[in-house]
């Protein structure tokens, strides 16, 4: 699954540097995730960068959006042009 931005999010800058993908960024209200970009850092790391920084956690999985780990790595293959 993508992870999802919930409206608790206080706009507190730390998620988006985090994202290896580039998959945060600043939506009209809050920041927000691009499904298509968001592998969860699989192949990054071994957990979620934006979750283990996020003060008031508001990063879920998104339920609209779910990947089994292999696809969340075929995807991370596409991304960085390892595939």
């Amino acid at each position: 699954m993508a992870l999802m931005i919930t409206d608790e999010c206080i706009n507190c800058d730390v998620c988006e540097p985090e994202c290896p993908n580039g998959a945060i960024y600043q939506g009209e209200e809050i920041y927000e995730i691009d499904p298509n970009k968001c592998t969860e850092c699989v192949g990054h790391f071994d957990e979620p960068q934006c979750q283990q920084v996020c003060p008031v956690d508001c990063i879920p999985l998104d339920p609209k959006h779910e990947e089994t780990q292999d696809q969340l790595m075929a995807k991370f293959l596409k991304l960085t042009g390892k595939a």
